[in-house]
């Protein structure tokens, strides 16, 4: 099967979506191994690697999306 080919308009339109599906890969506990195989991974790559400056790398913001996960609950504990 072919795969689509996007343009990079069409990509920065989804990236909100791109962002909101791999919080959603966190919350479900996927291991980074599969969360970078899936279609949402490959085009937050290809939004960095063309506009390096307006979008940081997808390692990046998992590990922005895992802290601010994590924050809620140590916030909970210490009240």
């Amino acid at each position: 099967m072919a795969a689509a080919k996007l343009t990079i308009g069409e990509l920065e339109a989804g990236y909100p979506l791109y962002c909101k599906a791999l919080r959603r890969l966190l919350i479900e506990g996927r291991s980074s191994k599969e969360i970078q195989r899936t279609v949402c991974w490959s085009h937050l790559e290809t939004l960095n690697r063309c506009l390096p400056s307006r979008y940081k790398a997808p390692s990046y913001l998992m590990v922005l999306i895992k802290r601010d996960l994590e924050q809620p609950q140590e916030e909970e504990a210490t009240s």
